[in-house]
């Protein structure tokens, strides 16, 4: 199973991939980083991500509806929202959160140009990663 550095790499070489990070979502720390980063600053990316992805995860409104409901994705540790997607006029900004065998949040974030990059794919691509990322 590829760890973090390799799968930081692999998502550089989606189209349009301008950055990518996986970030602990409850202290906004990042694990790792590639690429571009907004204005220099990583700490304040992965902060502002974090933050971002700590909204979603915690709202009751975005839990699962499905058997089970939302009760049972919160037994089990496990945020309901799967990924978090925002556009801008240049870019697309994905979430994905990653499961863990450990008690922490973490997420997969990978920034992506619009022109160039296919979001659909982009997300396929993304779910595959976050399945085979090895954090120990």
């Amino acid at each position: 199973m590829p760890g973090i550095d390799e799968c930081l790499l692999e998502a550089m070489t989606v189209n349009g991939a301008r950055g990518a990070a996986v970030i602990e979502w409850t202290s906004g720390l990042a694990l790792g980083m590639v690429g571009e980063v907004r204005d220099e600053d990583p700490e304040a990316t992965a902060a502002e991500t974090a933050e971002l992805a700590r909204m979603a995860a915690e709202q009751r409104a975005f839990a699962a509806l499905e058997k089970g409901g939302a009760d049972a994705d919160e037994a089990a540790g496990e945020p309901a929202v799967e990924d978090v997607i925002v556009t801008t006029r240049t870019c697309y900004h994905l979430l994905r959160f990653v499961d863990t065998a450990f008690d922490s949040g973490v997420f997969f974030y990978l920034w992506l140009d619009r022109r160039e990059g296919n979001l659909a794919l982009a997300r396929i691509r993304l779910r595959d990663m976050c399945r085979r990322l090895a954090l120990v």
